[in-house]
């Protein structure tokens, strides 16, 4: 068995799957399926080893916030780099989270900061989610210092 994430889209599936699998590294498209006049019906994509399966469903559902995707980013380069390729026709959110512009909230995170905060004195942890707070995209320097003050 395979658990897989269905995303349904008002007619911008493949061009969601396209733009996914040009932000992230080993990213790809598995299948396109078409309908009989061979248009895009649903296209199968991976990312980071999760696969999904966007589908164009209509207008009858739309993403809402109550779920969203998580991505955990290695390094500051890499977490400018998602987000500056998520926000692009998006909408930035508090605490690294954003609304990409086919309306899918995700959440852009440094791996780093369950490390700090796994780490953290009560007080510093405090300071360190203060910041994430305060925050659009997180800066993991920003993270340093709110654990260091």
């Amino acid at each position: 068995m395979q658990v897989s994430t269905f995303l349904w889209f008002d007619g911008r599936a493949e061009e969601a799957a396209e733009h996914y699998t040009g932000l992230f590294a080993g990213a790809e498209i598995l299948d396109r399926q078409r309908t009989a006049d061979g248009k895009v019906a649903t296209v199968t994509f991976d990312l980071g080893g999760q696969r999904y399966i966007a589908h164009n469903g209509g207008p009858q559902f739309r993403f809402t916030q109550a779920i969203s995707l998580y991505v955990d980013c290695e390094t500051q380069e890499e977490l400018n780099r998602i987000w500056t390729g998520l926000t692009d026709g998006g909408e930035e959110g508090p605490g690294g989270s954003l609304t990409d512009r086919f309306g899918v909230t995700w959440q852009v995170v440094p791996k780093v900061l369950s490390e700090l905060l796994g780490h953290a004195e009560p007080e510093a942890a405090e300071r360190i989610l203060n910041a994430v707070h305060a925050m659009k995209k997180i800066e993991i320097r920003g993270l340093v210092d709110a654990r260091d003050r």
